[in-house]
Order: C-alpha cells, then sequence, then structure tokens
C-alpha cells in the first residue's frame, strides 16, 4: 500500500475515532441480537466481561485491554491482537495497547514482554502475533499516521535487537533461551529448562548445553514482522526499505522450512544446540501457519496429516495445544497447560491463518464447538479440554480472550465483518443463533452495514438501503463497500443451495456450493 492510498483511506475512515476522547465504550459500537436466549446471554456476558478488562496499568495512563482472570496486565504476545479484536467497540483502547508497547522500549530497542500491575516485564521476549502486523492492520484500518510512524520505528529498533541479542549461532533464526520465551507454560516441550531468563534479561540464557533453541514459532513472529515493515515501509515513501524487510521476511521463512520443518513428521520442531530436534508435537504448527510460512501445498500437508487429523489436533473441542496421540500430552490437565488443554487464545489466533489457507467451513465447525462450550459455562475461563470442552479446574473467570473469541466467533459465523476494501457477509439462515437475529457494524462516516435474518433468509443493507436477500443454505457473499456483489462461496462442510436476490431490481441467481468453494459474480 502506497503512502497516498494509506491517506485515502484515513479520508473514507475520517468519521472514526483516533483518541479516547472521541468515543464513549458504548456509543458507534457493532450491535448484535439475537431470539436465542443462551447465545444473547454469552455475548452480553463476554462484552462486560471486557469491558471490565480495560484497565490502566503502570507507567503509561491510557487504558489498554488486559489479559484478566489470573493475569493483570497485558502481554505483548497477545494483548495488542486482542485489542485489534476489540477495535470495533473500543478504538481507543486498540491504539494505547500498541503504544503502551512503544513508549515502554528500551532505547537499545528491546521491547517489553509485558506491562503489569507487579512490573514491566523484560526477562523474556514472550512473542507470537508479531506487533508489527497488528499495528500495521490497525493503523491502516483507521489512517492512524501517528500510530504507522510509531509502529515503523519501534519495531524495526526491535528487530534489529532480537538480530543481536537473539541470533548467537548466526542462524539468522530466532532463538528461544526459556519457556516464558514462547508463552508455553507447562509445556512439555520446555520440560527441564527454565521459565524466564537468568535475572530476567533476556539476552542471556542459563549455561545449559542444548541451549539456546532454534524456534520456528518465534522465527515465524519475526517474519510476520518484517512482512507487516515491508507494508508499512511502502506506505511511508521508503520504497528501499521496504524492498529490504521484504527480502529479510523471505529469507527467515526460507530457513523456518529449510532447518526446522521434518517432513517425514508433518512437524516443525525446535532445534536445540546440540543439533537434536525437540520432538513434541505443539501448537507450535498453528503458530506458523499464523504467519503464512508455510506455501499451499505444504500447508495441505500439515492439514491432512495433523491439523485436520481427529487423532491429532481436530479434536472434538480443536484445537489443543498438543498433539492428543502425542505421548508428551499431559493428563490430567493442570491450570494454565500448554501441555495438552485447548487454549482459547490459539481459537482466537485461528482467523489469522484458516481463512488464509482456505478453511471457512471447517473453521465454522470448529468456531460451533467453541460457542457451544463458552455458552455452557459462561465464566470465560482460559482453557478447556479438548475432549469434552470443560473449563480446566483452577482457572479464574473473566479471561479476555475466551470473551473476544465470543464475540469474534459471532460475527464471523453469521454476521458482516469489514475487511478494509470489501464487506464480508456470513449467512446462516438455520443456524441456532440465527433467530430474529440483527447485525449492525459503523463503517465510519455516518454508514453502517446490516443483517436482518427472517424466515428461511437474510436480508443485506448498507445505511437502511436494502443491497441482497439471501435464501436458503449457508452461504458467504462478498461486496465492496458500497454493496455491489463480488463472490459467493461456501462455508459450509455439506453442500448448500443459496438464492440470491439483488436488490432493487429483484434480479434471482441460485447456487449450488460445496464447502470452501468460491464463485465469482462480477
Amino acid at each position: 500500500m502506497k503512502r497516498r492510498d494509506f491517506l485515502a483511506g484515513a479520508v473514507m475512515l475520517a468519521g472514526l475515532p483516533r483518541s479516547a476522547s472521541a468515543l464513549s465504550p458504548i456509543e458507534g459500537a457493532p450491535r448484535f441480537a439475537t431470539g436465542n436466549a443462551g447465545w444473547q446471554a454469552a455475548y452480553d456476558k463476554a462484552l462486560a466481561v471486557l469491558a471490565a478488562n480495560v484497565q490502566t496499568m503502570p507507567y503509561v495512563s491510557r487504558p489498554v485491554l488486559i489479559e484478566g482472570s489470573n493475569y493483570q496486565g497485558i502481554w505483548q504476545e497477545c494483548g495488542p491482537h486482542e485489542a485489534l479484536v476489540y477495535r470495533d467497540f473500543r478504538p481507543d483502547v486498540a491504539r494505547d495497547s500498541h503504544l503502551t508497547f512503544f513508549e515502554l522500549q528500551r532505547a537499545d530497542g528491546q521491547l517489553p514482554a509485558n506491562n503489569k500491575l507487579a512490573e514491566t516485564g523484560f526477562g523474556q521476549i514472550q512473542m507470537v502475533v508479531p506487533i508489527a502486523a497488528t499495528a500495521w492492520e490497525l493503523a491502516r484500518a483507521t489512517g492512524d499516521e501517528e500510530l504507522l510512524a510509531a509502529a515503523y520505528a519501534a519495531c524495526s529498533a526491535w528487530d534489529g535487537w532480537l538480530m543481536r541479542y537473539r541470533n548467537t549461532r548466526g542462524t539468522g533464526l530466532i532463538e528461544g533461551f526459556c519457556t516464558y520465551d514462547t508463552g508455553h507454560d507447562n509445556s512439555p516441550r520446555w520440560a527441564g529448562m527454565p521459565n524466564q531468563c537468568p535475572n530476567k534479561d533476556a539476552k542471556r540464557h542459563h549455561p545449559i548445553a542444548s541451549l539456546p533453541r532454534l524456534c520456528p514459532d518465534l522465527s515465524a513472529t519475526v517474519h510476520g514482522g518484517r512482512r507487516a515493515l515491508a507494508e508499512m515501509a511502502t506506505a511511508l515513501g521508503k520504497t528501499g526499505e521496504a524492498d529490504i524487510w521484504a527480502e529479510q521476511a523471505e529469507r527467515i521463512r526460507s530457513l523456518i522450512l529449510a532447518k526446522l520443518y521434518v517432513a517425514e513428521d508433518a512437524a516443525f520442531y525446535d532445534l536445540d544446540a546440540e543439533g537434536r530436534f525437540v520432538r513434541v508435537r505443539s501448537d507450535i504448527l498453528s503458530r506458523v501457519c499464523g504467519e503464512h510460512v508455510p506455501d499451499q501445498k505444504l500447508f495441505d500437508d500439515l492439514w491432512a496429516r495433523q491439523i485436520h487429523n481427529p487423532a491429532a489436533f481436530w479434536a472434538p473441542f480443536p484445537l489443543p495445544s498438543i498433539a492428543l496421540d502425542d505421548p508428551a500430552f499431559v493428563r490430567p490437565i493442570p491450570p494454565n497447560s500448554w501441555g495438552g488443554a485447548t487454549q482459547a487464545l490459539t481459537a482466537l489466533r485461528a482467523g489469522r491463518w484458516m481463512e488464509h489457507y482456505g478453511r471457512p467451513a471447517e473453521f465454522a465447525w470448529m468456531m460451533d464447538r467453541w460457542c457451544e462450550a463458552l455458552q455452557a459455562d459462561t465464566s470465560f475461563r482460559q482453557q478447556i479440554d479438548p475432549q469434552d470442552g470443560r473449563y480446566s479446574a483452577g482457572d479464574n473467570p473473566g479471561y479476555s480472550p475466551s470473551a473476544l473469541v465470543m464475540i469474534d466467533y459471532t460475527w464471523r459465523l453469521l454476521g458482516v465483518r469489514n475487511l478494509g476494501d470489501e464487506l464480508e457477509w456470513n449467512i446462516r439462515p438455520a443456524h441456532v443463533a440465527a433467530s430474529g437475529a440483527r447485525f449492525d457494524l459503523p463503517l465510519g462516516t455516518g454508514r453502517s452495514a446490516s443483517i436482518a435474518y427472517s424466515g428461511r433468509g437474510a436480508d443485506l443493507m448498507i445505511s437502511g438501503r436494502p443491497i441482497a436477500r439471501i435464501e436458503g443454505g449457508s452461504a458467504r457473499l462478498l461486496t465492496d463497500m458500497q454493496g455491489r456483489i463480488r463472490a459467493l462461496a461456501g462455508i459450509d462442510g455439506n453442500r448448500q443451495r443459496v438464492t440470491i436476490r439483488s436488490l432493487p431490481n429483484g434480479q434471482k441467481r441460485s447456487h449450488m456450493l460445496a464447502a470452501n468453494q468460491r464463485v465469482d459474480l462480477r
């Protein structure tokens, strides 16, 4: 995206607020209502959990979205991404949940791992979703030049710090020094390893022969961050720097595939300092996919052999943190366990890769399972058992990622989403939450996109103007921002017959859609 395109987006989105003073927590927020009392209660409770978790942490005077539950603070691995998902409800919080990390950055470029009531943590790098990627998406969506400039400077310096202090073996890959680097508390992946770096200094590791490790997921985070930095540089008019970032992103991607992927296992593993793979099949896999490291061909193999395999990761409640058939899976499941439990964080991150690789139908099945579990117990805790969907004992309620899963999945399943240059209308007339359901999504400058379900279909509107009615089975309609129809996609595991009635001319078109099929209607 060139700078003039970025600025054009800013003009289009001029009606969207950029600061806390511009928007109250309720005014202008998306609205959802359904005749399904259970679904509505869970959705409303999720919003209440998130509102309660908007808090001010030390050293920064503006509120951020904290993790909640047992975690009174904001973590780099997840906080900016969670706030990005929450941005339509609190854009000010989304912005400040990024700026917090930039403002607390050390002079040498190190970003804090977290900012908690107890301390600002620099004792591990703890990154998963790249803060560069979420900052870029937020700046692009809101036309925020100030955030764009701050993110580019901070994330460039962070990449430099990682290359100086987490590339000690000179491989070009990012090294893990401790458990907390990947946020994998109580995971067999890090069995016997220290939780944190010595003296809380993330530049150093303990004197253990197998450290440091080359880590696929940490390296994937840097890959995703560099891709975002390339986009930011282009938007800032720094085309030479954009080319360098793109080249460096591709280089680390190639290294991940060449050095840390084991084809016979269809798995990515850590490689320790003694040249041994740490052969635990974990959610490293989904994290690497989250940054789009595998190409489509490799992903399809990973999907068949691991992700969509019921014996491995496609549990009744996907996706476990350790493959079900891996001997290292930890049972009974303890609290805060990345040793097998299905984590809300993994569920929230799934939207970053399952759609990219063309699996919206299977993703829908997974979303329904998660929403089922969340409605069964609306305390919103950290993790569930992949076999029965029940929360683990010992976790406290009020966990932001679980609440965000309920909100995000509701809109992904049967609502409308703003993708920046087009609108995604997910229509499921037979869904349990569709009964009398209505969605209203503000688009800025006084405009809105709405869905009203009735009978065997749903009416689609922009600012009250009807653009189409969809009847029959489940389908996704893609339109431009004015409502002109572009494409139709299958989002159900079974074949669906769908009828589109374009408005105002009333023209009807019927289509039989297979799972994940896309039909161009332009």
